[in-house]
């Protein structure tokens, strides 16, 4: 007899189930820097992230972060987001407890049309203030925050467009 196991997904966004209120934006005007971040939704109800990255003053970096109540992690162990970025290079981040200081991260590269990316949870490594830290990756039992980041090491505009968030 074969059994077939139905994974349950967790969706963490979806188009039009959040407020722009759910997001925040960080950015590297909290140690001196000129980034700015914005988010917005677009008439789709997909995530807006765009802005500037400024190298001024030491800074480098823009950030968008949601926290949520807990969420247990069973049986998923993939991500995937549905995006259309820019052609940069961006973070995907994650925390296990909102109050952790670092974040587990995963890069992925743009390619300016509509992407469904995914990877495995336990590919994303901890990384704090840009260094990579001597921590397993990620093997957490829950979540409670996620963001995008971006720091290219340059000036440069930016825009990513989000239209899902799903754990599998």
């Amino acid at each position: 007899m074969k059994v077939l196991m139905m994974m349950t997904s967790i969706i963490l966004f979806a188009q039009s189930n959040d407020s722009k209120s759910d997001w925040r934006i960080v950015d590297d005007v909290v140690m001196g820097g000129e980034s700015q971040g914005m988010v917005k939704f677009s008439e789709e109800g997909n995530l807006v992230f765009h802005g500037k990255v400024s190298l001024e003053n030491n800074g480098g970096f823009s950030s968008v972060r949601k926290r949520f109540e807990k969420v247990a992690i069973t049986t998923q162990k993939k991500v995937k987001v549905k995006l259309k970025g820019d052609g940069k290079s961006y973070q995907f981040r994650l925390k296990a407890d909102a109050s952790q200081e670092f974040a587990y991260i995963h890069i992925f590269e743009t390619t300016g049309k509509w992407q469904e990316i995914e990877w495995s949870l336990d590919e994303m490594y901890p990384q704090f203030r840009g260094r990579k830290l001597r921590m397993p990756n990620f093997n957490e039992p829950q979540l409670e925050e996620i963001g995008f980041l971006i720091a290219n090491k340059k000036n440069e505009q930016f825009k990513l467009e989000i239209a899902s968030i799903e754990l599998f």
